[in-house]
Formats: structure tokens, C-alpha cells, sequence
């Protein structure tokens, strides 16, 4: 006999809320619109483990074949090369970033993370590899192990105390949040489910930073291959929006992320699409550029932990 289903969510990682239900939320300043830039730098595998499983969107997209040169020299054209337009474009505007960072590409390309430190960039955990996305089939060893290997190699290389963690490719499994609840991460960027950052209800609790995946580079550009000026358009439209919602709607305060992908939106016939989305966000009113952290802090300094239960 089938059970019957109550009222409620399927899981009790948090509740459900309503958007208009809530407290509103306000950010520094009176600012209504918070934006976080997210910039990936990955490092990808041309042989990964065989017990490794990476993201199928991306699978095959130059052919079924073995060894996949191309799609690795894509990749490696992004940390060689287009990395460089972007932080160039980001320069221009001044503005905080988010750095998720791949434990491996620490180790591999300091360089880059250099880079990115110099500018005063946060740098958050992005697991160990492109190509290795933390899943079910993994033992508890083998997932706590990813994740401390991360954020121990986060800590040696930018020297912060604490480290958010952006999974690859949104990669969990059913332990993941509480492991990196105890791991004392900072806030978990995995569930796109919404405008605000929300408690997640683990033991300690842990603010959860949705990360929007319908206008990510890699997403739009290269999964859904819309042509680069609708990318700039999605972008500044869904921009204008949040903003209205957040000046006239409940719940206050909106926020919004922007990843970008060196090997996507690096590339020279896509690059000037970033430059005019800055540019537009720019000359909006009301609007916070801000780091992933200081976000999370924002939201925690305003609405209460839920309590923690034995």
C-alpha cells in the first residue's frame, strides 16, 4: 500500500517559506539589490579516475571518444587565456568577485589564484576537480575527504579563516550539507531555489546562498547555446526585474549571482557582452556589489538561526 503523503516538504533540510511571509530583508546602506559575482576556475582532466563521475551535460559534446582533446583544450584555453579578458573587464568596474576555486587547480595554476588574491578576491572551496563531482556513490570517507582536502587547500592559499563552499556542478550527495556544516563552512551555494539566502536546518545551521543557474555562462552559452548578445540580455533583463521585485515587493531585498566561466565568456567574440552587463548594472540605482561572504553576513546579522534541536 502506498503511503500517504502530509502536507509539507519531502526532506528537512529547511521548510518551506513563501516569499511574501517572510521578515523583510534590507542590505548595508539601504541597498536593495545585492549582485555576487562568481568566477570559476576549474581544473579539468583529460584521464579522471574511472570511479569519477563529472556533470553528463558536458558529456560528449565534441563526440563520444577517448582521449577528448578538444573539450580539455576548451577548458585549458579559459585558464590560459581567457581568464585573463575577464579579469581585465572586471577590473574596469571595480568590483568584488567570488572565486570558486578547484582544490587541485590551488595546487596546479597558483598563478591564477594569485592573480585573484592581488585583486582582493574571496576564494571559495569549488571541490577538487571539474571533472570529480561529489555523488552518492561515494563512501562518507571518500566525500569528507574531498571536502576537507578543498578547504584545507583554500585555507593555505588565500589564508582566510573562512571558506564558503560553490559544489561542482551543484554535486551532492544526501550527506553533503551536514558534512559541510560541521566542516564549519561559511554558507553552501547549491540550491538555485531562490531570491534570498535562507537557513538551512542542520546541526550547526547554515546559511544557504542560491546560486542561479538560468543565466550562468555555462548554462546559457554553451548548454543551451543562446547566441552571445541574448546571454547580455538575459542577464540585464532578469537584473531589472529582481530590482523592481525588491523595490515594490514583499520580503524586501533581492540578491543576485552572476558565474562566469573564463573558457565561455573569455572567449573574444563573447567578452564585450560582459563589459555591457557591468556597464548596465552600473547605472542602476540601489544596487550592492558584494562578495558571497559578505552577503551571508548580511543575512545573518538580520534573521535569526533556527534553533537547534537534540
Amino acid at each position: 500500500m502506498v503511503d500517504k503523503r502530509l502536507p509539507g516538504m519531502d526532506h528537512a533540510l529547511y521548510p518551506f517559506s513563501a516569499l511574501p511571509t517572510r521578515p523583510a530583508l534590507t542590505w548595508p546602506n539601504g541597498k536593495r539589490l545585492a549582485i555576487w559575482i562568481v568566477l570559476h576556475l576549474e581544473q579539468w582532466e583529460l584521464q579522471p579516475p574511472a570511479a569519477a563521475i563529472r556533470d553528463a551535460r558536458f558529456r560528449g559534446e565534441f563526440g563520444n571518444f577517448f582521449p577528448d582533446y578538444r573539450t580539455y583544450s576548451t577548458r585549458e584555453y579559459g585558464n590560459r587565456v581567457g581568464i585573463f579578458r575577464v579579469l581585465e573587464v572586471l577590473d574596469r568596474y571595480s568590483v568584488p568577485v567570488t572565486v570558486a576555486a578547484n582544490s587541485a587547480l590551488c595546487r596546479e595554476r597558483p598563478r591564477l589564484i594569485e592573480e585573484c588574491l592581488r585583486r582582493g578576491y574571496e576564494i571559495a572551496a569549488h571541490g577538487s576537480h571539474a571533472t570529480r563531482m561529489i555523488n552518492s556513490q561515494m563512501s562518507l570517507t571518500q566525500e569528507e575527504d574531498l571536502i576537507h582536502g578543498a578547504f584545507a587547500a583554500i585555507r593555505q592559499c588565500s589564508g582566510a579563516a573562512r571558506v564558503g563552499w560553490i559544489g561542482q556542478d551543484f554535486g551532492e550527495s544526501q550527506r553533503t550539507p551536514q558534512i559541510l556544516a560541521a566542516a564549519g563552512v561559511d554558507y553552501l551555494a547549491d540550491w538555485p531555489n531562490d531570491d534570498q539566502p535562507y537557513w538551512l536546518t542542520l546541526a550547526p545551521p547554515l546559511v544557504s546562498l542560491p546560486y542561479h543557474v538560468e543565466w550562468d555562462d555555462g548554462t546559457v552559452l554553451a548548454l543551451r547555446q543562446l547566441t552571445a548578445p541574448r546571454y547580455g540580455q538575459i542577464v540585464c533583463e532578469a537584473a531589472d526585474r529582481l530590482h523592481r521585485d525588491s523595490t515594490g515587493g514583499d520580503g524586501g531585498a533581492r540578491m543576485m549571482s552572476l558565474g562566469l566561466h573564463p573558457w565561455v565568456i573569455g572567449q573574444p567574440q563573447r567578452i564585450r557582452y560582459l563589459d555591457q552587463i557591468l556597464s548596465h548594472l552600473s547605472e542602476m540605482e540601489g544596487l550592492w556589489f558584494a562578495a558571497a561572504g559578505d552577503i551571508a553576513d548580511s543575512f545573518r546579522s538580520q534573521i535569526a538561526a533556527p534553533a537547534q534541536t537534540s
